[in-house]
């Protein structure tokens, strides 16, 4: 380890740049060798080189001793505890820190970003939403002027593979997740990706970049894909439907709302090509109209890139930091278009009374599929936009009625098409 101390190799030309690093697994592992490769490069474009100088993992290194021979903190160790406290003595110490940590982030990012602000120093976290996808650089720097409605988009490739491989192969949802698994696009417990609470970690952050308001995991209701069926995207094929697990926040009526949930797509919108494990964000201004970022949204290699093009920034400052948060109120009830696949008995006027009922709560229907005879049959359709409230209570009144066989299955849909 270096003998230069912190406060002397700072800023200093031509001096190493020294970089703890906290967690040494498939992403610590791919950045530690990343940086190996490209440190010569990196010294010719900043005049200082990059070492790893220390590294914390459960059988090796002090984080103290790290700590103090660093310029630089790398946390890619993943959860809350210890790493929050890592991450805020880190910053308390006057150190930049590079992080791929959503959870934490989207838990406890406000006490970080303050202490960042107060350091003087760089928090990067390019890395914890979207994978190589540069969705917040793009907002926070490219896009800082633009007053920005919505940013919407798929986060999460591990889901974005499952329903790929539903719509390609046919498949059920377990035998397309377990091939996920098998693929390594899923961890062998994917409950926080199916769920949609990592999509919603993501999507927390990205909420306070483009809004500047103080969003936290607990302000995201999240719905995942668990139990979406081979059925739903076979039907939703017939009307010309794509599903996709998104995850949005957007301005509405002087406040925020900011969700993750599954959503059918028409093929006109630029989320519904995206495909595999891909990761694709969409930003909308009045100033640029809409723009898409899209990319790989996983892997250890693409992370890792993600973590140095953080390192880079710290070492060429001045260091951006986060305004404070400003407060915006949270709209808890939004309007959109659903799917809602009903399994009925074959009687006459069921269908005229499922509409009845969509009626009366002020819902109205776009299309309509009937198939199946006897205790097979099934109404699939699609409604215009409407308040989600409205929405669950006249798919709670089918759901009593005698001739439903199960609980309606309801899926989001955007309806909106980019020219």
């Amino acid at each position: 380890m270096s003998s230069t101390s912190p406060g002397e190799s700072r800023g200093r030309e031509g001096a190493p740049f020294r970089v703890g690093l906290l967690g040494r697994g498939t992403v610590g592992g791919a950045f530690y060798d990343l940086l190996g490769e490209r440190a010569e490069a990196i010294a010719a474009a900043t005049g200082r080189r990059p070492e790893i100088s220390g590294v914390l993992r459960r059988d090796e290194g002090d984080f103290d001793e790290i700590l103090a021979g660093s310029d630089l903190i790398v946390e890619v160790m993943g959860g809350i505890d210890p790493t929050d406290d890592y991450v805020l003595r880190a910053l308390e110490a006057g150190r930049h820190v590079v992080t791929a940590n959503k959870q934490l982030l989207s838990q406890h990012g406000e006490r970080l970003y303050a202490a960042a602000a107060a350091a003087d120093v760089q928090l990067g976290f390019e890395a914890a939403v979207a994978g190589v996808v540069p969705a917040i650089r793009v907002i926070r720097e490219s896009l800082a002027a633009a007053h920005i409605e919505r940013v919407h988009g798929i986060v999460n490739g591990t889901t974005n593979f499952i329903l790929t491989a539903m719509a390609r192969t046919g498949a059920g949802y377990d035998e397309a997740l377990a091939e996920a698994q098998r693929l390594g696009f899923a961890e062998a417990d994917p409950t926080e990706d199916v769920t949609g609470k990592d999509a919603a970690a993501k999507m927390a952050i990205l909420a306070r970049l483009a809004f500047g308001a103080a969003v936290s995991l607990d302000d995201v209701p999240y719905e995942g894909i668990e139990h979406v069926t081979a059925d739903d995207i076979a039907y939703a094929r017939e009307l010309g439907l794509s599903l996709k697990l998104i995850g949005s926040a957007e301005r509405i009526d002087g406040g925020i709302a900011v969700r993750v949930y599954p959503a059918f797509l028409y093929g006109g919108h630029p989320l519904a090509s995206v495909s595999g494990s891909f990761n694709a964000v969409t930003v909308e201004s009045p100033a640029i109209t809409e723009i898409t970022l899209s990319g790989p949204g996983a892997g250890g290699s693409q992370t890792a890139s993600a973590v140095l093009g953080d390192v880079v920034s710290a070492i060429t400052p001045p260091a951006g930091q986060l305004p404070p948060a400003i407060d915006l109120p949270v709209v808890p009830d939004v309007a959109s278009a659903f799917y809602l696949h009903v399994e009925v008995a074959d009687q006459p006027g069921v269908l005229a009374q499922v509409a009845e009922i969509l009626g009366l709560q002020g819902v109205s229907i776009k299309s309509v599929v009937q198939r199946g005879i006897g205790d097979d049959a099934r109404l699939v359709m699609v409604m215009h936009p409407v308040l989600e409230s409205r929405f669950r209570a006249a798919v709670d009144m089918i759901e009593r009625l005698d001739y439903v066989r199960a609980r309606p299955r309801a899926i989001h849909v955007i309806d909106e098409v980019f020219e």
